[in-house]
């Protein structure tokens, strides 16, 4: 049987009436913490517009996503921060780049290049994001219970500075994610590193993450009691 929650309040209860309350609680980030305002699309094509480009926001959403899931794992075969950090960027940029390509608006840009970096930067900024509505008040409520937390994300580095912007940073003692970690979820290599940090085994952590695949079945896979957050929108 699959655990499906709503919102993360609704794991207040399992805590209150658990006798072995775990001892890590992990989290994905994007749809499970904070989400896009509006979409992806809109995001896009309203920055898109200072570049010459006219198209339709939920055209560039549907594409955004299509590409999105046929790209390679937001994760590579190096340590060293700084190429980290550029093969983020032609990530994204590619991902970008074949979204209006795909959408049949590429043609349009005046400047593409400055367009992505434009864009990029945005997405460290509190703008492109909100926070969900219990989220503050349930992350308060486990920390006063004793409860680690932590984040595992197929993010790149920019999410250290959404989490300092949101003032999301000061609940959580460690961060993992792909493109630091090497591999990307569902791969259980970053849960199991993601547990390692705070000394806890698989088996004394929670997991709540908002795909089935990558979150709940990933989680479930190294032995961590896993939920999925399936949101009502």
């Amino acid at each position: 049987m699959i655990d499906i929650l709503n919102n993360l309040s609704e794991l207040n209860n399992l805590l209150i009436n658990n006798n072995h309350p775990p001892q890590v609680i992990l989290l994905d980030a994007v749809g499970t913490i904070f989400g896009v305002k509006n979409s992806v699309g809109y995001i896009y094509t309203k920055l898109a517009q200072k570049y010459g480009v006219n198209t339709c926001a939920d055209s560039i959403d549907q594409c955004f996503y299509q590409v999105f899931k046929e790209s390679s794992p937001l994760a590579f075969d190096t340590h060293n921060e700084a190429e980290i950090k550029e093969l983020e960027f032609k990530w994204w940029e590619n991902i970008t780049y074949n979204t209006f390509t795909k959408e049949g608006s590429i043609e349009q840009f005046n400047n593409f290049k400055e367009y992505f970096r434009e864009l990029y930067e945005l997405f460290k900024t509190v703008e492109p994001w909100f926070i969900y509505d219990e989220v503050i008040s349930t992350l308060n409520q486990w920390q006063k219970q004793g409860i680690e937390l932590g984040i595992i994300s197929n993010f790149d580095t920019r999410i250290f500075e959404v989490l300092d912007n949101l003032e999301l940073s000061k609940y959580f003692q460690t961060i993992t994610i792909s493109s630091l970690t090497g591999v990307a979820k569902p791969d259980q290599k970053i849960f199991l590193s993601a547990i390692e940090k705070h000394n806890c085994q698989a088996e004394n952590a929670w997991y709540i993450g908002d795909s089935k695949k990558e979150d709940y079945e990933g989680a479930k896979s190294v032995g961590m009691k896993s939920f999925w957050l399936n949101r009502l929108v």
